[in-house]
């Protein structure tokens, strides 16, 4: 089994008066894809935002490697390892997606900044062909490896992905979702929002089910997908 990397210790986060997560606590182990799903508001998203430090834990424990990091500004948790790709599109329209890149690796010391740029576009072969052109001309698959592509240059020990496919096309879906088996496979852990739920469960190894911000499910992705029952209730059939 692998070892934990994060841990979530009775999580109380929120917005203002309205609280998300509540009393959340759960696992992530290394090399893992780790597939969080639940209806609307049940606090998937909170959960990346308030392990990235865009939202700050108003109790409970976050540690990171055995290091305690809830409250640390993202700046921080970067240093750490950790890297957001938002739900969305989270790119510079009007720049070339060589200053997209650019700029994902600013925060790297300056000798690291070539080999990383390199590695970027060794990975992306349709952006290197792409190098020069607007961001906001790349197609929807293309500006979704872009965005993968950037947070990579950091070679985080975490990626924490929210929603990676919507607005693809089912073919890019699955293409992004195989890249994430691929970085899982390769010791990057994953931690993923996702809707289409029957499509991230085939390349996830575990999934939470969270409710009102609280862990209702923590099974191995292969049993829930497998599972007539389970699908019925889930995903809303069975298995065909």
């Amino acid at each position: 089994m692998a070892a934990e990397l994060l841990r979530f210790d009775n999580v109380v986060a929120g917005y203002g008066a309205l609280t998300i997560l509540n009393q959340l606590s759960f696992t992530a182990r290394a090399g893992e894809i780790t597939l969080l799903i639940g209806p609307n508001g049940a606090g998937k998203s909170t959960v990346l935002k308030t392990l990235f430090g865009l939202l700050a834990p108003r109790s409970g424990q976050i540690h990171f490697k055995g290091n305690a990091v809830g409250g640390r500004a993202p700046a921080q948790m970067l240093r750490a390892g950790v890297a957001f790709v938002p739900q969305g599109r989270n790119l510079f329209p009007a720049l070339s997606v060589r200053h997209n890149l650019e700029l994902g690796a600013i925060t790297l010391p300056p000798r690291d900044r070539a080999s990383r740029f390199a590695e970027a576009l060794a990975r992306f072969p349709s952006l290197h062909s792409r190098i020069d052109s607007q961001a906001s001309t790349l197609s929807g698959g293309e500006q979704k490896q872009l965005e993968i592509a950037r947070a990579l240059q950091l070679r985080p020990d975490v990626l924490l992905i929210d929603e990676p496919s919507i607005g693809l096309s089912p073919i890019v879906n699955q293409q992004v979702f195989a890249l994430l088996r691929t970085l899982a496979d390769a010791g990057t852990t994953v931690l993923m929002v996702e809707q289409n739920v029957r499509a991230a469960l085939g390349v996830s190894d575990r999934v939470l089910l969270l409710e009102g911000g609280r862990l209702m499910l923590d099974s191995p992705a292969a049993t829930l997908l497998a599972d007539p029952d389970l699908n019925r209730v889930f995903l809303g059939k069975a298995v065909s």
